[in-house]
């Protein structure tokens, strides 16, 4: 069956080259009129088996076990190569048996097929083949299913008023549960029902009437160009305005650059050049930011380090410190001595109260200075197994804090870090150096 609708598909498309001749002699170039046609179509399921596994003999039905059904259809022509068709099928099946497995009587599937038809030749040929692609729905039985057809046919035309069709399609289904894949045959009559659209020819243009001087040819009559040796506009008098502004270049200040009347054609100045014009610039001398309105971004303390970068906007400190006042060496020195002060029962994160002299200096220091915060860093030597020293570093920093909110340092200036074995200060191959590496650091900064 494929081998012989391959055959007559060939043998049509041959045929049409010595047809197509016939088109210019019937109307080239007409459009097809609104026809409607009767088909008769026959629907092979098992043929998706065949197209997959070519070689097995019975990958396609014979006729007489595939689906019968008709359709009703509607056709107009796009242009002289390219129709629009609507079909209205009904094929005669059981598809409710496809899902379930059980046998019924013959029943309907409705389908409504809209498609683009394409063809080599214009529509007055008596022969032509014809492309055809589109989207398909139907209603099968009791479930609702889509489609996409594609396929090949041939057009029959007796003098453009009735046409023998046959198609050819492949038909994707878009719900594999309700409809397979399927190949599709049909052949049918269509008559037309209105007069054949013919190619309109334009009439000859009217004689070319001379028109009156325009020397410079922008289309402003010499009597009415201000510029009659210049190309312009007519919104100017045939005067040229290269930048388009508004402002011929003959009172343009600034003839290449768009500007505005009241600065003589010249753009809005920005004395400054921080990128704002001095219309909206609050600060119009002095380069500034958007952000700002123009204007330097503001130095609150006057410290030299504008407030954006500042941490102590209403303290002056240097840049190095952000803007914030430097903590004395003598504070520090306190803070450092404390820290070397703090001592622990051994193996544990519980303080020792020779600890809580030192660490009341540094409540003292926090009390006075209430800008400052302190991080607490704990350290321990290698002894032991490193995952139990990273948890007793970070339990004796938190014991540091503890200490320190217990004596009404607020939890939020106090952070606590604990670092386990790994930043040692000396070797821990020898006593005094694993002595030096268990330790907790303490250090200041006010921002």
């Amino acid at each position: 069956m494929k081998q012989k609708l391959t055959l007559i598909l060939a043998l049509s498309i041959l045929a049409t080259s010595a047809f197509s001749q016939k088109s210019k002699k019937m109307g080239d170039g007409a459009k097809k009129g609104q026809v409607i046609g009767l088909h008769y179509n026959m629907t092979d399921f098992d043929a998706p088996q065949g197209v997959k596994y070519p070689l097995r003999s019975d990958g396609y039905n014979r006729l007489k076990n595939m689906t019968k059904g008709f359709s009703l259809s509607y056709w107009k022509g796009i242009t002289s190569k390219i129709d629009y068709s609507v079909k209205l099928n009904a094929s005669f099946r059981d598809y409710r048996a496809i899902r379930t497995g059980l046998t019924q009587k013959t029943e309907i599937g409705a389908e409504l097929e809209p498609s683009i038809n394409i063809r080599p030749f214009d529509n007055a040929a008596m022969l032509s083949p014809v492309a055809t692609v589109g989207v398909g729905g139907g209603f099968y039985t009791d479930k609702l299913g889509a489609y996409v057809p594609a396929g090949l046919g041939l057009q029959v035309n007796f003098n453009s008023i009735t046409y023998l069709l046959f198609q050819f399609q492949y038909r994707w289904s878009l719900t594999k549960d309700v409809l397979g894949d399927n190949l599709f045959y049909s052949v049918g009559f269509a008559q037309s029902i209105g007069k054949e659209k013919k190619k309109v020819v334009p009439p000859p243009p009217p004689p070319v009437i001379e028109v009156p001087k325009d020397r410079d040819g922008d289309g402003v009559l010499d009597v009415d160009d201000k510029c009659p040796d210049v190309s312009g506009l007519a919104s100017l008098q045939g005067c040229p305005d290269k930048d388009g502004d508004g402002i011929t270049d003959d009172s343009d200040k600034c003839p290449t650059i768009a500007g505005l009347a009241r600065y003589q054609g010249c753009p809005i100045p920005d004395t400054d050049g921080d990128g704002l014009n001095d219309e909206v610039d609050v600060c119009p001398t002095v380069a500034g930011v958007a952000r700002y309105k123009g204007c330097p971004i503001p130095d609150t303390d006057g410290d030299g380090v504008n407030d954006e970068e500042d941490k102590c906007i209403t303290e002056k400190g240097p840049a190095s410190n952000f803007g914030c006042p430097v903590i004395s060496e003598e504070i520090i020195k306190k803070v450092n001595t404390a820290a070397k002060n703090i001592f622990f029962v051994t193996g544990s994160a519980k303080l020792l109260a020779k600890s809580n002299a030192k660490l009341n200096e540094v409540v003292a220091i926090l009390n006075a200075n209430v800008s400052y915060n302190v991080a607490v860093n704990g350290h321990t030597d290698n002894t032991g197994k490193a995952d139990k020293n990273q948890t007793l570093s970070e339990n004796r920093a938190a014991s540091v804090k503890s200490y320190l909110v217990s004596k009404g340092v607020s939890d939020s200036r106090i952070t606590v870090t604990g670092y386990g074995q790994g930043v040692p200060l000396e070797d821990n191959k020898t006593a005094a150096g694993r002595a030096k590496n268990r330790r907790v650091e303490m250090s200041l900064k006010n921002y």
